[in-house]
């Protein structure tokens, strides 16, 4: 397999050397998977490193947060008793609940635990993402005995304000669809022999491929749709509701490895994505996707979240109908 790339060179008069001619570049790049294109530049600092005192932040969140241990019971809300009597589910320190904000026909949220309103990425352990993960795999296997039209499965994250996250406590994202994102149905759509031919090709060249810890594949994606993006594969596992034990403990060391290297580069800001297909998809690895966004500078919440990121699926809370009815007869003559 040919992993495409081409550079292109500008120049410019530059201000800043008394407007002499220089050249610079940009790299295009295109996904050996999905053939989308991404574009490295290599000139500028498009991410600079957290100066933000996140934990006074914190300090300030927490007064209302419905997700600490006080509030957490009276003010998020339970499951039916078809998914889980109990109403949620638990999982080591962390506590998995319906999202309020409905973005799947399933939609779930889970808190590392209450306790850490406050978790910076080199705080992240195994045990807490394993704990978090076996919490929403729980979910998703309860959801597909329950309802089995839903069959397209994803594990996601918003963490921090710049990742689309509304709310500063730590959680992961569940859905659970009869339907797919965008972004699932291209992979599910990628031949079998194109995924081996990928994972292949970057083992033999090594310069992105990262090791594999035992199940899992791990590598630094060639043309990513996010900075610092990470790619993780696991054959022969269709959907997060087939991970088992032995294999959210992995994938569990391998995010907090991962989300741990992000706060050694300077972010606390990421979006992940884990593509689960439907059950019995011949072929399919189950693909995550892990990406830094940008760290916070002023308090503010990003537009952009996993879904329009990672599952290229736009999450919208005003509708075209309620946009055509406000514009009125404006473009009107």
């Amino acid at each position: 397999m040919e992993l495409q790339r081409r550079a292109l060179t500008s120049e410019l008069l530059d201000p800043r050397r008394g407007f002499e001619l220089v050249q610079a570049q940009v790299e295009v790049r295109w996904d050996p998977l999905t053939r989308h294109s991404a574009r490295l530049v290599v000139s500028g600092a498009l991410m600079p490193p957290n100066d933000f005192d996140l934990e006074a932040f914190a300090r300030e969140a927490q007064i209302t947060c419905p997700f600490c241990a006080d509030r957490l019971e009276a003010q998020t809300p339970r499951l039916p008793a078809r998914i889980c009597e109990q109403g949620r589910i638990r999982r080591g320190d962390a506590v998995l609940f319906p999202n309020l904000l409905t973005y799947a026909k399933h939609s779930s949220v889970s808190v590392y635990s209450p306790a850490l309103h406050y978790l910076p990425l080199e705080r992240m352990t195994p045990r807490l993402v394993a704990d978090n993960l076996a919490a929403q795999v729980a979910f998703d296997r309860a959801v597909l005995a329950a309802d089995p039209d839903a069959q397209w499965v994803s594990i996601n994250a918003n963490h921090m304000l710049p990742s689309g996250s509304s709310l500063f406590h730590p959680h992961l994202q569940g859905s659970v669809d009869p339907v797919p994102t965008t972004m699932q149905q291209q992979l599910v759509d990628v031949p079998t022999a194109q995924f081996d031919a990928y994972l292949a090709t970057e083992r033999a060249a090594g310069e992105r491929y990262l090791g594999s810890s035992g199940r899992v594949e791990w590598l630094a994606s060639f043309a990513p749709l996010a900075p610092c993006e990470l790619r993780a594969f696991i054959p022969e596992v269709v959907s997060p509701a087939e991970l088992d034990d032995e294999l959210v403990e992995e994938l569990g060391a391998g995010i907090a490895t991962a989300l741990n290297l992000y706060a050694e580069m300077g972010f606390q800001s990421f979006n992940m994505a884990i593509y689960g297909a439907p059950a019995g998809t011949l072929g399919y690895p189950l693909n995550l996707r892990l990406a830094c966004r940008s760290n916070v500078r002023t308090v503010y919440r990003s537009d952009s979240t996993y879904y329009e990121r990672l599952h290229w699926e736009a999450a919208v809370d005003i509708t075209p109908e309620e946009l055509a009815e406000r514009a009125g007869q404006r473009f009107r003559r």
